[in-house]
């Protein structure tokens, strides 16, 4: 899974970048100091690894991993070229979904591009410059597809293709993001192959100040929330520059600092909660004494397909899962109590693999 973190410039972006990254990208309080994109690496946080290492004693532990990119400032113009634009908006067409950093809090200290705090125009001006790309996209495409579709031979996916064009188009025309165009999911699969920027998932993170930490809902967070529940998207609430000043601490720290403060959870942790849920993704583990993994699956994935994660000879030669829930496992105190208490269960190929399970996969190729 790859996420671009955008924003405008001084939103916040490359600090974020660097608290969960634990990169060290640039930061600076001036716009464009990110000229190429940062890429970092991190581990899904997930305690269940921990404990099922320790009931198998395994020598590996191998967590689910997201690549996050902290792409430079977009500004009012980027479409067009304006600031360094569209080498940036080609980075997004990477990516599987966008964090958009909105910067809610106030302090002189810190340039505003617009001199104004407002998230929804910050919001705006992205989404503006977004949607105008898209725009871009699907006129070039429509100009080809429509002197194919208009021909006696024409077939049904083309005349599909121009009619889902010119619905995007117009939805566009209307400011509105792809995303929240209401189509089936055989259209869906079409428009996905149209690649466009506003059709991306997106989680907006409302960057609140220090100050603001006890009362972290305040009037610019509000705002984002509206927006966001109007655009299908995803809203996390957290304080860049502490997380960002936590990170050489050590775990207990760390929880010790989260307590003080009334955080229930990092903003990793919450990144990569609202990234699963808007992707719709799970994890299964895998466990033995050589390694336990964790292995990232779409919701509603089955048997045979989510071995064909681990190794595509899992997939041809499927035979059964041998499948037990993560719990269950560490009620019984390990696979093969829970095998004899009955908790393990053989599955074939049309089982849909849940989040949690632990499996066992037999194959023969």
């Amino acid at each position: 899974m790859k996420l671009g973190i955008v924003g405008l410039p001084n939103v916040g972006k490359s600090t974020l970048f660097n608290a969960i990254t634990k990169a060290g990208a640039e930061s600076a309080n001036y716009p464009f100091c990110t000229i190429e994109p940062n890429v970092g690496v991190v581990a899904v946080p997930d305690e269940r690894l921990k404990k099922l290492a320790e009931l198998y004693n395994s020598q590996k532990v191998t967590p689910a991993v997201i690549e996050f990119v902290d792409i430079a400032g977009i500004v009012k113009g980027a479409s067009k070229g304006e600031g360094l634009g569209n080498k940036f908006l080609s980075h997004i067409r990477e990516v599987d979904a966008i964090v958009h950093v909105v910067r809610c809090f106030e302090d002189q200290k810190i340039i505003h591009v617009s001199n104004v705090v407002n998230p929804i125009d910050d919001i705006d001006v992205i989404n503006t410059e977004l949607q105008l790309a898209d725009l871009e996209t699907i006129e070039k495409r429509y100009e080809k597809a429509s002197k194919l579709a208009r021909g006696g031979s024409a077939t049904k996916e083309q005349k599909d293709e121009v009619r889902l064009l010119e619905l995007c188009k117009e939805h566009l025309e209307k400011g509105l993001p792809i995303r929240t165009l209401q189509i089936d999911e055989e259209e869906k699969k079409i428009v996905q192959g149209f690649f466009l920027l506003t059709d991306k998932p997106v989680i907006y993170c409302a960057n609140i100040g220090e100050d603001e930490i006890s009362k972290p809902d305040n009037k610019f967070v509000q705002m984002v929330k509206e927006r966001a529940s109007q655009e299908n998207a995803e809203v996390i609430t957290l304080c860049a520059k502490i997380e960002e000043e936590i990170t050489n601490l050590s775990d207990e720290e760390k929880q010790m600092f989260y307590e003080d403060l009334g955080i229930v959870e990092s903003g990793l942790d919450a990144l990569v909660k609202a990234s699963y849920k808007l992707l719709g993704l799970i994890s299964y583990l895998t466990a033995g004494e050589k390694e336990t993994r964790a292995w990232t699956i779409v919701n509603g994935t089955k048997a045979p397909q989510a071995a064909g994660k681990i190794h595509t000879d899992f997939e041809k030669g499927f035979i059964k899962a041998e499948v037990a829930n993560y719990q269950d496992i560490l009620s019984c105190g390990g696979y093969v109590k829970a095998k004899e208490q009955g908790k393990v269960r053989m599955e074939g190929k049309d089982y849909v693999m849940k989040d949690g399970d632990v499996v066992l996969f037999r194959f023969n190729v």
